[in-house]
């Protein structure tokens, strides 16, 4: 039996891969991701902090803000989801960027997913560490 909230995490685990799957599948054989077993790590571009967009640090903001206001456990889950979807959808970075910020996604829904407050606050700090998010403050 389906609840709310797994067709919402279905729904919203089929718009991230359309969202970021499809780029990669349409690269094709053109360039090769070499990971090891899905251990991706943040790295800053050349030294320096990765471009941002107005979606990608509104979406940001909005997920800070609830953490910072003590949201807890489904509310958070709840939040993070929808930002992450907004971001998703209206955030246009160039690709190694968007590469980048894919491992910040990841982190902050398997946080939401398993009510894990303290990792969602990583990755938001880990975004300031590598996002040029002017204002940004750490958590």
């Amino acid at each position: 039996m389906f609840n709310s909230k797994s067709i919402k995490q279905a729904a919203l685990a089929a718009a991230l891969t359309l969202a970021f799957g499809a780029p990669a599948f349409a690269a094709g054989d053109a360039h090769s991701h070499d990971h090891a077993a899905g251990e991706a790590k943040l790295v800053l571009n050349q030294g320096k902090k990765w471009e941002t967009d107005a979606p990608l640090r509104q979406g940001m903001e909005n997920i800070r803000s609830a953490l910072a206001k003590g949201m807890q456990s489904d509310a958070l889950a709840e939040k993070v989801e929808a930002e992450v979807a907004g971001i998703v959808q209206n955030c246009k970075l160039e690709p190694a960027a968007d590469e980048q910020l894919h491992i910040v996604i990841a982190d902050l829904l398997a946080g939401a997913e398993t009510g894990d407050a303290g990792r969602v606050k990583q990755a938001l700090n880990a975004y300031g560490e590598h996002f040029d998010h002017a204002g940004w403050k750490r958590l």
